[in-house]
């Protein structure tokens, strides 16, 4: 039993003096604050960021709003958060102009703050960790472009246009369709929060708008299964891309309702942002931004066991 004990104060003593000489506690409090929980893509960013406390031996906490469109009160858990007096912080902000005051007090207080999932208009988090979603919406681009036959009317249905994820996103997509594909003409890019059952509804109005209309890009899991299920409603034949993943988007990509999405690593983003924000504590130089990947999948590749890896339910 002392034996175990020593052991546990060495631990914790190394941890301390860390690199650089930064002092960190064991049992150091990261709290994560995310967009929300609506979308089984939270829950696995969550599984991520545990697992990273328990194998670095730090407190971390993970929550967010009941849906991605409460800014206001994701505001109010990051005020609460930072009243704890965390070591660390961790957060993916719904509307990146927003939370600035707040980081700006983090700041002061010394605390480094990680930004996951999506960036901020601020250089004060020492990293992001997120998708290259600009990247990642221009391959969503090409796959439906390709699917098309290069011509015809698309649109998007977004999530929102105030967090970093939502215009990367739209961006990426409506950048490489101007530059790539001259015969595909977007009519129309409209936003539901994430929202499936918002989603489903904006795409039934897009659909009756535009009776030519060959295909959708949903840029989130709620969005891609909210137009999934309004084309289904509409009796539409379309070619539907999605982002992320949840069983409901796998369940209609295996169908053929949904053509493919674009996968993110969401174990990958919850783990590297605990891993950066104890770096960081241990006054280690981080990059500006941590790529965590993404992947095409669609039937062809569901189960492949290195899709399947970054995939979840």
């Amino acid at each position: 039993m002392f034996r175990k004990h020593a052991v546990r104060i060495a631990m914790g003593l190394g941890i301390a003096m860390g690199s650089g000489g930064a002092a960190i506690a064991q049992q150091a409090y990261i709290p994560l604050v995310s967009k929300g929980f609506q979308h089984q893509f939270w829950q696995a960013v969550k599984a991520g960021a545990e697992q990273a406390g328990r194998d670095l031996n730090v407190k971390v906490t993970f929550e967010g709003p009941e849906t991605e469109a409460m800014v206001d009160k994701q505001i109010d858990m990051l005020s609460a958060a930072l009243a704890k007096n965390p070591k660390a912080l961790g957060l993916a902000a719904l509307d990146s102009k927003a939370v600035i005051p707040l980081l700006k007090k983090a700041q002061a207080a010394k605390v480094p703050v990680v930004a996951f999932d999506s960036g901020v208009d601020s250089d004060i988090p020492v990293t992001t960790a997120s998708t290259d979603n600009r990247a990642a919406a221009a391959l969503a681009a090409d796959k439906l472009a390709e699917l098309i036959g290069k011509s015809g009317e698309v649109a998007v249905v977004a999530h929102d246009q105030t967090s970093r994820t939502g215009v990367d996103r739209r961006d990426g997509f409506v950048e490489r369709i101007k530059a790539s594909y001259p015969d595909v003409k977007i009519v129309s890019v409209q936003y539901g929060g994430g929202d499936h059952l918002k989603s489903t509804e904006i795409a039934k109005s897009i659909l009756q708008a535009y009776p030519n209309l060959k295909g959708i890009f949903g840029t989130n899991e709620g969005s891609a299964v909210g137009v999934a299920n309004g084309v289904k409603e509409m009796k539409r034949r379309l070619v539907i891309v999605g982002y992320d993943s949840g069983k409901q988007q796998k369940d209609a990509i295996r169908d053929g309702l949904i053509a493919g999405s674009i996968t993110q690593n969401p174990v990958g983003i919850g783990y590297k942002t605990v891993e950066a924000a104890v770096k960081a504590l241990k006054g280690e130089k981080l990059p500006k931004v941590i790529d965590t990947g993404f992947y095409w999948y669609d039937k062809t590749n569901i189960n492949d066991p290195k899709i399947a890896a970054v995939l979840y339910d």
